[in-house]
């Protein structure tokens, strides 16, 4: 019998892991640029590096800032709702129109109760914000029950809100606000700083609400909706009732808007609303935001805001009509709609020809 000795299995040594690519500021760089959110933020930083240079003795300045971010707070809230509107691929042209009759039917309110304290401030604050949500809610019902397109229902309100505050009013703006909602929201600051109140009451709502978009339930089924209807609801996605509750918040934020405008400015301001509901629009769009549903966040609506805010700021400062604006405005978004559909479009061949290789692979013979 012959011994045989087993040889040991010859062990395989680990293989190396592959070198570390090393750090490259160009691509860095190259990969940020390609971010549309870094780069709504790098044309606003743009447009303010401009006007620091074009007017170095006052743009660059805190005070200037400061009635900047004052001025951008009431539209911040109203950037909240139409944000959530535009990821269900809807619209809602109300929001200036509700302001203006919150705000009307807040005033009258207080008006009728008499008083500069906080009761009647925290009352007329609870009408505001109750009416807001009532005309979001029909808007919503129109919409999801009775299957109106949006843009046909909130055109309606829009007309039926501003319609009721001039007959509430007779046309004439009220002028008699609690002196204690203008002393503290309107114009007052945070303790011990010189922030605006009001920038900091906008600010808390634009962060819980940008948490409740990106990180809850209720935010993943608005991206579902705008994304995909039909398949929304094949995953058991309530459409309708969730459709509602998206336009009711797009009222309410309304209502709270009417309500710190009718602080900031002491008055009920019925013809002062009129581009409120497009510019809001446009600032979210410019933001990021698709028109065709499914993409969006809140802080690109915020920076949205910002860009018109910080040209017509500067217009004004270095002495150009600030109607200049309008058409910059109107250039950028232009400029955002069509760099939307060609990343969509993008996209799409992407999917396609993910699909047109898939099928050639799946049909190969062995």
């Amino acid at each position: 019998m012959t011994n045989q000795t087993a040889t040991p299995p010859t062990s395989v040594p680990p293989s190396a892991p592959p070198p570390a690519e090393p750090f490259s500021p160009t691509k860095v760089i190259g990969t940020l640029l390609r971010v549309p959110m870094f780069q709504i933020v790098l044309v606003l930083v743009l447009i303010c590096v401009v006007f620091s240079v074009l007017a170095p003795g006052s743009f660059p300045e805190w005070g200037n800032f400061r009635q900047i971010i004052q001025n951008v707070s009431i539209l911040a809230i109203l950037g909240i709702g139409m944000t959530f509107v535009i990821v269900t691929s809807g619209i809602d042209l109300s929001i200036g129109s509700v302001l203006v009759f919150s705000g009307v039917v807040a005033a009258k309110t207080m008006q009728a109760l008499g008083g500069q304290g906080w009761g009647v401030a925290i009352i007329g604050i609870v009408v505001s914000v109750l009416s807001g949500m009532a005309w979001g809610t029909l808007n919503g019902f129109l919409i999801a029950k009775a299957k109106v397109p949006p843009l046909i229902v909130t055109l309606g309100t829009l007309g039926g809100a501003l319609g009721l505050a001039q007959v509430i009013t007779g046309g004439v703006d009220i002028r008699e606000v609690p002196d204690v909602l203008v002393d503290t929201i309107g114009y007052g600051d945070l303790p011990a700083t010189t922030f605006p109140l009001i920038s900091v009451i906008a600010l808390v709502f634009v962060v819980t609400f940008a948490i409740i978009l990106h990180r809850t339930r209720f935010g993943l089924y608005t991206y579902a909706v705008g994304s995909k209807e039909e398949s929304a609801r094949r995953v058991g996605v309530k459409v309708d009732r969730h459709l509602i509750k998206i336009y009711a918040l797009s009222g309410t934020m309304a209502g709270l808007a009417g309500i710190l405008s009718l602080s900031q400015y002491s008055t009920t301001a019925i013809a002062g609303q009129a581009q409120t509901n497009l510019n809001v629009i446009a600032a979210v769009v410019i933001g990021g935001t698709s028109l065709f549903g499914g993409i969006g966040t809140i802080f690109g609506t915020v920076v949205g805001l910002f860009i018109p805010a910080v040209l017509q700021n500067g217009f004004v400062i270095i002495g150009v009509q600030p109607f200049w604006q309008q058409v910059a405005v109107g250039a950028v978004l232009i400029a955002a709609v069509y760099v939307d559909q060609r990343r969509r479009a993008a996209a799409t061949r992407g999917r396609s020809g993910s699909k047109t290789s898939l099928s050639k692979l799946w049909s190969r013979s062995p």
